[in-house]
């Protein structure tokens, strides 16, 4: 998130689509060809970090429509594509507005919880090793 941060802050890139520097560009070719619309490609490159540092996942599908842009949703789908190519821990919850949005955030935080506790088990065994 801080190298979003950064890009959204930083007083001299301007706003979208000024905003995608080279670095973010050369970072997404890593992931997709050239002949991709500048789009993807500046959103592939701008989460790229996220991804590479990523040690968990959590995938919301069935958002409605108005949730992004269609150059968002391709992005959104190649970026799916990445994260299960990582084989990280992964939760793939359904979004579900209103009255069940309740079980929605339910089922996040038992995943949080089970990856914390996880987490907490391997620290412990180098710490016996």
């Amino acid at each position: 998130m801080k190298e979003i941060g950064e890009h959204v802050r930083d007083a001299e890139i301007d706003a979208p689509p000024i905003n995608i520097t080279e670095e973010d560009l050369k970072r997404a070719l890593r992931y997709v060809s050239v002949e991709e619309p500048a789009g993807l490609k500046g959103r592939i490159g701008l989460l790229a970090p996220l991804l590479e540092k990523a040690e968990a996942s959590i995938i919301l599908s069935d958002a409605p429509p108005t949730f992004g842009c269609m150059g968002c949703a391709v992005a959104d789908e190649f970026f799916k594509f990445l994260i299960r190519k990582r084989a990280i821990p992964t939760l793939e919850v359904r979004y579900e507005g209103g009255e069940r949005m309740e079980e929605m955030v339910t089922e996040i935080m038992r995943f949080l919880e089970r990856l914390s506790k996880e987490g907490k088990g391997r620290g412990e065994k180098k710490k016996k090793e």
